[in-house]
C-alpha cells in the first residue's frame, strides 16, 4: 500500500515538528494536522513562520518550505480523516487528576475521543498510527472501539512512538537513532507496517527502522524514558553528596562518563528534569507495575521521580537558607522558565517548582526567558497552585530584557542552561544588584572562578558553596 494522504491529530510539539519533516521529506504525500484549537492552528499558519506557536532551531525553515505546498494546518478534523490512508494519532496524554490511577495513570480521554471520531467519520480502510506516549496495550483498547463503532471498515493499529528530545527535535526527526513501529502480526499488520516503513525510508536508512509487535513498541517508550530520567535522578543524588564532602559533581560525572559501559550522556547535575515526558511517563510506569502487583518494580522506579522532586525543594530551600533564612520582600530574578534550552515548552519545568515555594516565602520573582513570554509564566503559575491571576502578578514580573530583570535584585537563579546566559556582561550585572549579590547555578553552565572573582556569592549544584 502506497500512502499519498496522511492526517495528523493534534499541531503540539509531536504531531507540528513530525509532519513537517515528513512533508518535507515526502512531497508527494499530501500532510494535513488539524486540531481543534484555533489558536494554534492559526499559529501555524502565521504568514510570519517565525511566530508559529512552538519554537525548535530550524523547524520555521522547513514549515515555509512545505507549508501550502503538501503542508497544511487546520481545524477542519473530519475532512481531514475522510482523506487521509493513515492517521496519526499525536494528541495529549497527561498524567490523571482524578479517579483511578489518579497522579500516576496516563489520562487516555483525548485518544479515546479521537478513536471514536474516526470510528464515526471513516468510509474506507485506514492505519490509524499511535504517535501520543501510550501505556503498553493501549493499541487493544484503540483497536476496541474502531472495530466497534465505525462503518464496518478495517482498521490497521501502529505504535510508532517518538523519541524526540526538545530544543533538538529537527535533528532528532532528520538523523534519528532509531524509527521504532510496533504492529499487528497478521498479513494485513505487516502490510500496514510496510506501508509506514517506506514513509520513513524517503531519508531514514533501513538499518535504523526498527518493527516490533504492538506490546514491544509502546513499552520501549516508556523504558527509554524511565532509563533516562533515571540517569538524571542518579546524578543529582550524587549531587548533593558531593556538596556535603566538598567533591565537585562535575568532575564526578566527567570520571564515570569516560566509563564506556556508562557513558557521558544525561549525567548533568541540575535542579532536576522537567518537560512533558519523563514524570509522566514513569508515574504511567509505576501505575502500570503496581496493577500487576510488581509493588518492589513500581517503588523502585517511583524513587527516580521523588528524587526529581527532591531536588527542586533543595533548591529553592537552599535561596531561602543562604540569603539569610528569609526571602520576604526581596527580588529573585530568574534567568530562564522553559525546563531547557532552545524550546518554548514550559511543562514541569523546574523553575515553576522554585517560584512557587519562593512565592510562598513572600520573594517578588523577576523573569526572564528568551521564548517564554509572560501569559505561559501566569498560565504555569496558575494551573501549578490554582492562584489567582492577580495574586502571581503581585509577585511576579516578567521582563523582555535579562539586565533589567536583574537589576536591583538579591539574588539570581540560573534555571534553564541557554547558551546565551554565559555571554551576558556578568560585572554590569554584578553592579546593578544588591550586595552581597548571591547566584544560584541550577543548570551547572557558568565559571564559577569567574563569577568569585567578581564578587558574586555563587554557588552551583554539586559543588560545595564558597
Amino acid at each position: 500500500m502506497k500512502i499519498n494522504t496522511i492526517c495528523c491529530i493534534g499541531a503540539g510539539y509531536v504531531g507540528g515538528p513530525t509532519m513537517a519533516i515528513i512533508a518535507q521529506k515526502c512531497p508527494h504525500i499530501k500532510v494535513t494536522v488539524v486540531d481543534l484549537n484555533e489558536e494554534r492552528i492559526a499559529a501555524w499558519n502565521n504568514p510570519d513562520v517565525t511566530k508559529i506557536p512552538i519554537y525548535e532551531p530550524g523547524l520555521s525553515d522547513l514549515v515555509a518550505e512545505a507549508r501550502g505546498r503538501n503542508l497544511f494546518f487546520t481545524t477542519e478534523v473530519e475532512k481531514a480523516i475522510d482523506e487521509a490512508q493513515m492517521i496519526f494519532i499525536s494528541v495529549n496524554t497527561p498524567t490523571k487528576t482524578y479517579g483511578l490511577g489518579k497522579g500516576m495513570a496516563a489520562d487516555l480521554k483525548y485518544i479515546e475521543l479521537c478513536a471514536r471520531q474516526i470510528a464515526s467519520v471513516a468510509k474506507d480502510n485506514k492505519i490509524v498510527v499511535e504517535k501520543s506516549t501510550l501505556p503498553v496495550r493501549t493499541a487493544e483498547a484503540v483497536k476496541n472501539i474502531l472495530d466497534n463503532t465505525g462503518n464496518g471498515v478495517q482498521f490497521q493499529i501502529l505504535s510508532n512512538p517518538e523519541f524526540l528530545a526538545e530544543g533538538t527535535a529537527v535533528q532528532d526527526l532528520l538523523n534519528p537513532d532509531r524509527v521504532l513501529i510496533g504492529g499487528n502480526t497478521s498479513p494485513e499488520g505487516q502490510e500496514a507496517i510496510n506501508a509506514l516503513v517506506e514513509v520513513y525510508a524517503n531519508w531514514v536508512p533501513s538499518k535504523n527502522i526498527l518493527t516490533t509487535n504492538l506490546w514491544s513498541s509502546e513499552l520501549s517508550k516508556l523504558t527509554a524514558n524511565a532509563f533516562l530520567a533515571q540517569r538524571v535522578s542518579s546524578i543529582n543524588a550524587m549531587s548533593e553528596l558531593c556538596e556535603k564532602t566538598g567533591a565537585d559533581v562535575n568532575e564526578v560525572a566527567k570520571a564515570i562518563g569516560m566509563d564506556s559501559r556508562i557513558g557521558s550522556k544525561f549525567l548533568k547535575a541540575s535542579v532536576g528534569f522537567g518537560g512533558s515526558c519523563f514524570q509522566k511517563d514513569i508515574l504511567n510506569l509505576v501505575y502500570i507495575a503496581k496493577s500487576y502487583g510488581l509493588n518492589e518494580v513500581a517503588d523502585y522506579w517511583e524513587q527516580v521521580v521523588i528524587m526529581n522532586d527532591h531536588q527542586k525543594r533543595r533548591f529553592s530551600h537552599n535561596i531561602v537558607q543562604t540569603l539569610y533564612n528569609t526571602v520576604s520582600g526581596k527580588k529573585i530574578a530568574f534567568l530562564g522558565w522553559a525546563f531547557k534550552k532552545d524550546t518554548n515548552d514550559t511543562r514541569e519545568s523546574a523553575a515553576i517548582n522554585v517560584a512557587d515555594h519562593l512565592l510562598h516565602e513572600q520573594a517578588h520573582i523577576a523573569v526572564f526567558d528568551p521564548k517564554v513570554k509572560v501569559k505561559q509564566v501566569v498560565s504555569d503559575l496558575v494551573y501549578f497552585d490554582s492562584r489567582s491571576e492577580d495574586d502571581i502578578q503581585k509577585g511576579v514580573v516578567v521582563f523582555e530584557d535579562p539586565y533589567e530583570a536583574c537589576k536591583e535584585a538579591h539574588a539570581i537563579a540560573i534555571l534553564t542552561e541557554w547558551d546565551e546566559f554565559k555571554e551576558y556582561d556578568w560585572k554590569r550585572i554584578y553592579d546593578n544588584m544588591k550586595k552581597p549579590a548571591f547566584v544560584f547555578d541550577g543548570r551547572n553552565i557558568l565559571d564559577a572562578k569567574k563569577m568569585t572573582d567578581l564578587g558574586f556569592v555563587f554557588s552551583a549544584v554539586g559543588s560545595s558553596n564558597p
